[in-house]
């Protein structure tokens, strides 16, 4: 299969295989008025398979969204068919509105205004806690 370069934008690599759609979800990529290619289970010496995603425009990533799905992953900044940056996402020390207290009892069950603000607490197994109640999240 070939799937053409891009001569400006962006390249997101070494996604887990299986989590593509889901950052093209997360990032609500569908809403671009430009190409953006997904590529699942594409081979890879160091991972043994991964999803590419390509965007065929440069704009603004959510980047605490692809460090809390996926901290392995890599941006590729291409300008005239050139990489000219490429960088590593972290997990963010701190989300907000990525992802929902499942505590009936939070304040953000009531308050709904309040953003949804969820704190790393376990870097080595990437746990978040809600910073109102503390409830653990689990993203299974």
């Amino acid at each position: 299969m070939n799937i053409d370069s891009i001569k400006n934008g962006i390249v997101i690599d070494h996604i887990k295989a299986k989590n593509g759609l889901e950052i093209f979800n997360a990032l609500k990529l569908d809403e671009l008025d430009c190409s953006v290619a997904i590529i699942t289970n594409a081979k890879s010496k160091k991972m043994g398979r991964k999803d590419i995603i390509k965007i065929d425009k440069a704009i603004d990533l959510d980047l605490d969204i692809l460090g809390y799905i996926d901290e392995d992953i890599t941006i590729n900044i291409i300008k005239d068919d050139v990489r000219v940056d490429k960088y590593h996402v972290e997990a963010p020390k701190e989300i907000v509105n990525i992802i929902k207290c499942k505590n009936p009892r939070c304040i953000t069950s009531s308050e709904q205004e309040l953003d949804q603000v969820f704190v790393l607490t376990d870097k080595e197994h990437k746990k978040y806690r809600c910073k109102y109640c503390e409830t653990l999240y689990n993203q299974n």
